[in-house]
């Protein structure tokens, strides 16, 4: 979603004479996207913050100035701390305002203090965006519903980007409509809590996730749809559905979990227990057989046993992950789980950490050793770090590489899967199609993938 607000960021700016510069160091302005999901990551922008004030205070020198901003969840989150730790900075904004970057601009060249901005006003956001600006990608994000009513103990989500608000089907058809007239032919819809979309269909009718999907799958030139971030207990029958019947859906979902322990799972006030989980993976699975599944895990959370955590591996072991983001619990300020007692010590963390990797990591390896010998349709989107090499995406996310074929650059081709690795697949353009490419997955793709 940071990726897609930054896009945004600049389609504010293009009107007022700004383009994108490969480097920071003698930009006219640098704005730090931020992320506080862990500390860690907050942490980061301070560091960057004191780089880049060695960049302004050079163009000062010379008579010229940087704007330098702190936009995100960091921004919305610290507010004035960010002034505080950071004086030198011109602006604070949060994921729902920069809409009045413009506004936000002419006061802080106007005055020698900082400008901060942290409301809340999704609806308005979206309303004042002008249109996304072409695009030169193939695979481009569409953000179709932000924030969360959920309070997960150890989430500052609904905090920083607040409470659910979902688009306008209308709205996000037109973008899509947009994206494909630029020449994309995948999207990746975007939330928070992007399943439970709820958005303003035609008249009053309101619309799911999964209704929108089909809506989006008639849109001739979109080949590939996705969709992420999920709630587990808001996957309805109409989306599992749609996972049945769209084609045009890839066959890979993200469904955070966080641990595979109900006691675990209750002190998160996560809405699911690991029966709920396990059997929505069945449903799931019943209705595209050739699924892939992702997940978030979190281990050390405040009170975890050593026999919750080996619910968790119980849990990793029998479902089976092709790709997880794992991370030892990071207390967040202002969330309800950095009060708890029973804290679990950071080396304890460490080394259940290390071990739910291990696990996580074989099964993506043998997901990927077991394509070999079958045939994938390739996004091709990027270049290798080698000369003459090509990279795409598999329907299941994994990078594939070729070798040569720079005539295949954004097109979807058949690959022959010859290697797996630990994180991608290595490939050569299935004789059968002869080196022919297309913007459309094949018609038999989801009965050659699962075969």
């Amino acid at each position: 979603m940071n990726v897609y607000d930054s896009a945004r960021m600049a389609d504010v700016l293009a009107p007022l004479g700004y383009e994108l510069s490969d480097q920071p160091d003698d930009a006219d302005m640098v704005i730090l996207n931020t992320c506080h999901i862990r500390e860690k990551a907050a942490e980061k922008v301070y560091s960057e913050l004191g780089r880049l004030r060695q960049f302004k205070n050079k163009k000062a020198e010379t008579g010229e100035a940087m704007i330098l901003a702190v936009a995100g969840c960091v921004a919305q989150a610290e507010g004035e701390e960010v002034f505080a730790r950071a004086p030198f900075i011109d602006m604070v904004f949060g994921p729902q305002t920069y809409h009045r970057l413009p506004e936000m601009i002419a006061k802080a060249t106007r005055s020698s203090g900082g400008v901060l901005d942290i409301d809340f006003p999704a609806e308005a956001k979206f309303d004042s965006l002008p249109a996304a600006s072409g695009t030169d990608t193939r695979s481009a994000f569409l953000t179709v519903q932000e924030g969360c009513d959920k309070f997960c103990t150890f989430c500052v989500v609904p905090y920083t980007r607040g409470a659910e608000f979902s688009r306008p089907a209308k709205d996000v058809l037109a973008d899509a409509r947009r994206l494909v007239a630029d020449g994309v032919c995948e999207i990746t819809l975007l939330g928070q809590n992007v399943n439970n979309y709820h958005g303003e269909g035609p008249g009053t009718q309101e619309w799911g996730l999964g209704r929108l999907i089909h809506a989006l799958a008639e849109i001739d030139g979109l080949a590939r749809i996705r969709y992420t971030t999920s709630y587990p207990a808001d996957v309805d029958d109409e989306l599992i559905a749609a996972h049945r019947d769209v084609p045009a859906l890839m066959p890979f979902l993200h469904l955070p979990v966080q641990s595979g322990s109900d006691r675990i799972l209750k002190a998160m006030n996560r809405r699911h227990d690991s029966s709920d989980y396990r059997r929505l993976v069945e449903q799931l699975r019943a209705a595209r057989p050739d699924l892939a599944l992702s997940s978030d895990f979190i281990v050390g959370f405040p009170g975890e046993t050593d026999d919750d955590f080996a619910q968790t591996l119980n849990l990793v072991d029998e479902i089976g992950f092709v790709q997880a983001y794992s991370f030892k619990y990071s207390p967040r300020p202002g969330t309800p789980a950095a009060e708890y007692d029973r804290q679990v010590d950071d080396e304890e963390k460490t080394g259940r950490l290390l071990r739910l990797q291990d696990l996580l990591n074989k099964q993506q390896r043998s997901f990927n050793e077991s394509l070999v010998g079958k045939t994938l349709p390739v996004l091709f989107d990027r270049h290798g770090r080698f000369e003459d090499q090509l990279v795409g995406r598999s329907p299941y996310m994994q990078p594939v590489h070729i070798d040569g074929g720079a005539n295949l650059f954004g097109r979807i081709v058949d690959v022959h899967i010859k290697a797996g690795f630990a994180n991608s697949l290595a490939g050569e353009v299935s004789e059968s199609i002869g080196g022919a490419a297309t913007g459309e997955p094949p018609n038999d793709a989801k009965e050659r993938i699962s075969a």
